[in-house]
């Protein structure tokens, strides 16, 4: 095989994580494809290529693997002269660290000598500026070094101002030598001496450590270490998880759900600085706290695992806004958005250290805090988070709309996200003909949010918190706000919610999944939830894998569109608890069906998103581009 196996390999571990091609190299890409091993948003690797006697070896088995990566390479040979060795690569990631191990197995019958060579580089560029659309980004007073320590630690540092970041590489035996580059790179060199038929190995170990990584509490002796550990973590994750004995396809996405879900947790601090793992938004470039996906797969995990809500909850009343700042979109009582650790969020280049951008994080802050007490019977939370709760409330009354407009709002964010809910790529929001409103936005699905949690909250008013007064108020404007959207939303003429309402009030008409939020949230009638219920359905908008966010045959429809026609696992989650809820069961098992079957096509584990095609135009599923 040659290497032209251009995708990327992923190994992930809370905050970390590395991307390597095919051999398990790393070649400092940017751009749509960067790679690197990057951790709290700092590429702490941008070089780690193998070459075998000067040349780079030719791949016999591509890198592959859960938990490790393993991959197989070799001298290039012919039929008549076939190589004289064999690499065996092992590869793994545990937070803050990378380790590998390269086993050269001799194929000569008389003794060979190998030049094993290791070209090694860290360049801490930040995610954003590898990931960027020709954008360059001041550094004044960057400064950077490379030595070899007393300790013979390859060390590579990064400081600019208060902002500092190291990587620290050993090797187990020590290099024979340690050579400059030219470009800033080093190669270290390994004279390697196999007997006949036997082999050697050389393992190496990376620490990354500073503001653009937490320096790991270990780094593991070998991949197979680093992959007992994680198996450790997994099974620790699982245990007490009771799945459905009757169903092996959806036991074995939980399965693998569970154990990644172990991989995904990143640290964060509570309201008194306490330590907390909460669930990463997702691998790679969102492996950090994202306040709305780290609320929902709370919500998702609620009933197996409590621990993940009680955490995050705390993590977010923690970064919870206590004033106005237009920069970061923040406002008192506002839960965040997006937390990020790199050179750029801390230095405020990019919005991102804590980014306020969103209007339905803060709704779903409460409706977890109710779920939470009402599952689990604890009431320590709601206690704790009082006042980041009533806090939460006034900024829905206030800044957020409810009050003024009757609905949340949000507006387009220059240089943050065009929109604010989940749907927050350009044109996302849209009418049935593709136009796209100007202006504040008022979306179908945050409504629903806000009326679960004016609803929740007021139960928590009254059994937890014994405030009648503010319990029977927070009840009357939840059920106006059902009251209003029910008049202003609704379209007779589809029998169906509109997506959103522009500034003046008009209706986007566009039919989209979004309508499956409102079931979940319970803000429709039960003849009309019911009614959109099968209307979800339907064939142009149930896919066979999924329900698409936007049904088939609008003009705004498109298959491969991130938010106009493409099928998201999430979206049909939540959709599908929402079919259970108006009593449709039926649907919901289709639902259910299609994404655990798209699911065992993929190792049992699905993508952010789904292309639309249908099933019965392709039998298998087709990851939509950029997932």
């Amino acid at each position: 095989m040659n290497r032209e196996d251009t995708a990327r390999r992923t190994l992930v571990h809370g905050s970390s994580f590395a991307l390597v091609d095919a051999a398990g190299d790393i070649t400092g890409a940017r751009g749509n494809a960067p790679d690197g091993l990057f951790v709290r948003d700092a590429r702490h690797l941008s070089r780690w290529q193998l070459t075998v006697d000067g040349r780079v070896p030719q791949v016999l088995a591509p890198a592959a693997g859960s938990g490790t990566l393993r991959s197989v390479l070799s001298p290039h040979g012919s039929r008549t002269e076939p190589p004289a060795c064999t690499l065996f690569r092992e590869q793994a990631v545990v937070d803050g660290s990378f380790v590998e191990t390269v086993r050269v197995l001799s194929n000569r019958q008389g003794p060979l000598t190998v030049r094993l060579a290791l070209t090694v580089d860290a360049d801490f560029s930040d995610q954003f500026e590898l990931r960027a659309d020709h954008r360059t980004y001041s550094k004044p007073g960057a400064v950077r070094g490379r030595e070899l320590t007393e300790d013979g630690a390859l060390e590579f540092r990064y400081r600019r101002g208060d902002w500092q970041a190291r990587t620290a590489v050993t090797a187990e035996p020590p290099p024979d030598a340690v050579e400059e580059t030219g470009t800033g790179a080093r190669r270290l060199v390994w004279q390697l001496d196999c007997e006949p038929g036997d082999s050697t190995e050389v393992t190496l170990r990376v620490r990354a450590s500073g503001n653009g990584g937490l320096a790991p509490l270990l780094v593991p002796d070998s991949p197979r270490e680093a992959a007992r550990l994680l198996a450790e973590e997994a099974a620790d994750y699982a245990e007490g998880v009771a799945l459905a004995a009757g169903w092996p396809e959806l036991g074995a996405a939980c399965t693998r759900g569970l154990a990644d879900l172990a991989a995904l947790q990143v640290p964060a601090a509570g309201p008194d600085g306490e330590p907390l793992r909460v669930p990463a938004a997702g691998a790679p470039w969102f492996q950090t706290l994202l306040g709305r996906d780290a609320l929902f797969t709370s919500l998702f995990l609620l009933p197996y695992r409590p621990e993940p809500a009680a955490a995050t909850l705390a993590a977010l009343a923690a970064a919870q806004a206590t004033e106005e700042t237009a920069a970061r979109v923040a406002q008192p009582g506002k839960i965040v958005h997006e937390v990020r650790h790199g050179e750029l969020a801390h230095f405020g280049q990019v919005p991102f250290g804590r980014y306020y951008g969103s209007v339905d994080a803060t709704p779903l802050f409460l409706v977890l805090l109710g779920a939470y007490t009402e599952r689990t019977g604890d009431k320590s939370a709601a206690r704790r988070l009082e006042k980041h709760a009533r806090a939460a409330v006034t900024w829905m009354l206030d800044h957020g709309g409810l009050t003024s407009r009757g609905y949340l709002v949000h507006r387009a964010d220059e240089g943050g996200l065009a929109h604010q809910n989940w749907r927050d790529t350009p044109g996302a929001i849209c009418a049935a003909d593709g136009t796209r409103p100007s202006g504040p936005v008022l979306t179908a699905g945050a409504q629903g949010y806000a009326y679960d949690a004016l609803r929740r909250t007021a139960q928590l008013s009254r059994q937890v918190w014994d405030d009648q007064v503010y319990a029977d108020l927070l009840d009357q404007a939840a059920t106006d706000l059902r009251d209003r959207f029910q008049r202003h939303f609704w379209m007779p003429e589809h029998s169906f919610p509109a997506l959103a309402l522009d500034e003046d009030g008009r209706r986007l008409d566009a039919l989209a999944s979004d309508a499956g939020h409102l079931l979940w949230s319970g803000l429709l009638d039960k003849e009309w939830g019911e009614s959109v219920g099968r209307r979800l359905l339907a064939p142009d908008f149930f896919s066979g894998w999924g329900v698409r966010t936007l049904a088939a045959g609008q003009a705004a429809y498109h298959p491969l569109a991130y938010h106009r026609g493409a099928v998201w696992p999430h979206d049909n989650a939540l959709l599908a608890l929402g079919l259970a809820r108006y009593g449709l069961h039926d649907e919901a098992l289709r639902v259910a069906h299609g994404l655990t079957e798209a699911a065992a096509h993929e190792d049992h584990r699905l993508p952010e998103v789904l292309a639309g095609y249908e099933r019965t135009r392709h039998p298998l599923p087709v990851a939509a581009p950029y997932a």
